[in-house]
């Protein structure tokens, strides 16, 4: 039989394919004029692509030229989109170039996250901000300890084929901090941080998972929003400065929620979200921490601005500390997004 390429409506969601009856693209999530928040989830995947084998599918919106590849037959993960109403292009590539695609249409609408907090429609959104190259790492010196660790992009486990990998060498308790910039923005006073974490059987060795925002403001000081995992006191933490921020002393203080690394179930993704504020002096206020939907209050208000002497710059540090004497952990992060307005 020759090989043919056919238009056809599936309900109204139109779809170029060839071959069988399952060629092309098929989108299982979201339907076509669904209504979603940022981020969604999309589903879908291909079984050949004009008699072709899949090489990778992907996706990109509207006009756009840039697409999100995978190497995959399948995507089932969380997409970030502005609010409006966008054509949601899904795409499959076959082995020898041949491309499908499925349009979906949907409306985005502004933004609940699971931390319950409303982010406006003039927010700005930065995302995939794990895929991005200039992350580095380095000991942390406040630690008892040392550690050494390395990071990079790897395709598994992923949810769409840009998964940061972290591996944490340490000794006497050491923890490895990991950092990158990602942007300048001094005048943003609400920030949501929503991120994917996947562990494996080395958590068991994983002490805390911390998860920060620093933000130099106008007046040149940076405010840290730090908040851990902690799993020496089975609580989330946040830090504070009781010090002033010339003469400051950064410590951290234990909020009423709950929280332990090593309890976290191993070889799954865990959404990690955290909502917070600050004022102009750097005056902080933790509003609420989610885990995998499971929404704490921590509703803290404390001084968290620093006289660091940095230039502007939004940075995010993910780190990893260890829970003995000696020993290694691995962990991941995918769709980093961070939210501010």
């Amino acid at each position: 039989m020759s090989v043919f390429r056919k238009l056809f409506w599936s309900g109204s969601i139109l779809t170029l394919c060839a071959g069988s009856a399952f060629a092309g693209v098929h989108v299982s999530s979201p339907g076509n004029g669904a209504t979603v928040s940022s981020p969604f989830t999309l589903s879908a995947w291909a079984a050949d692509c004009s008699s072709q084998s899949i090489a990778a599918i992907g996706y990109s919106f509207d006009n756009s030229t840039s697409n999100r590849r995978f190497h995959a037959a399948s995507i089932d993960g969380p997409v970030s989109a502005p609010v409006g109403w966008h054509t949601l292009h899904v795409k499959a590539w076959g082995i020898k170039g041949a491309a499908c695609v499925t349009d979906v249409s949907i409306e985005v609408q502004q933004n609940t996250l699971m931390t319950g907090l409303a982010i406006p429609i003039w927010a700005t959104s930065v995302s995939s901000i794990q895929a991005l190259d200039n992350w580095a790492g380095a000991s942390d010196t406040e630690a008892s300890g040392s550690s050494d660790g390395t990071t990079s992009i790897v395709s598994l486990p992923s949810l769409f084929g840009s998964t940061r990998q972290f591996n944490v060498n340490f000794l006497n308790y050491g923890g490895e901090r990991f950092y990158t910039s990602f942007g300048d923005d001094t005048t943003s006073t609400n920030f949501v941080y929503d991120a994917w974490v996947y562990l494996d059987n080395s958590s068991s060795q994983i002490a805390n998972l911390e998860f920060d925002l620093n933000q130099v403001m106008d007046n040149g000081q940076t405010v840290i929003f730090g908040v851990q995992c902690d799993g020496w006191t089975n609580t989330w933490d946040y830090t504070a400065n009781t010090g002033t921020p010339t003469n400051y002393v950064d410590v951290w203080a234990h909020s009423p929620q709950p929280c332990n690394p090593r309890t976290w179930s191993i070889n799954t993704w865990h959404n990690v979200q955290i909502a917070y504020s600050r004022d102009s002096n750097g005056v902080v206020t933790y509003k609420t921490v989610s885990l995998d939907g499971v929404t704490g209050t921590i509703n803290v208000t404390v001084p968290s601005a620093f006289a660091l002497g940095w230039g502007p710059t939004l940075l995010t540090n993910f780190q990893v500390d260890g829970d003995s004497a000696s020993g290694s952990a691995t962990a991941w992060l995918d769709s980093l997004t961070i939210y501010s307005w």
